[in-house]
């Protein structure tokens, strides 16, 4: 299944709550949409997800973490198999590439 995950951000609706936020990427992007944790920003908790567009090149790349052993990295395509999506508690969604 070949899925688009270019995300247009002025097509993103407005949201009241964290919950409606993530709600709506999961239903875009299921099993894809993953949580990978919280940070405070100016007073707000902010909770961080990655959209993986690549799971071959992103998995091995996450494993990683959990080794000794880390495994290099010699080119971009490791930034490049995921989006960074930050939700606040009050619903504001700010991506990184």
């Amino acid at each position: 299944m070949n899925q688009d995950f270019t995300i247009n951000q002025e097509q993103i609706p407005k949201f009241k709550s964290h919950e409606e936020a993530r709600t709506y990427f999961k239903n875009l992007y299921s099993d894809r949409f993953l949580l990978r944790g919280t940070d405070m920003t100016d007073g707000k908790k902010v909770t961080i997800y990655h959209l993986v567009k690549d799971p071959e090149v992103y998995q091995p790349y996450m494993e990683s973490f959990s080794h000794e052993v880390k495994h290099e990295i010699t080119n971009m395509e490791v930034f490049k198999s995921y989006n960074t999506i930050e939700i606040d508690e009050n619903g504001n969604i700010h991506f990184q590439s």
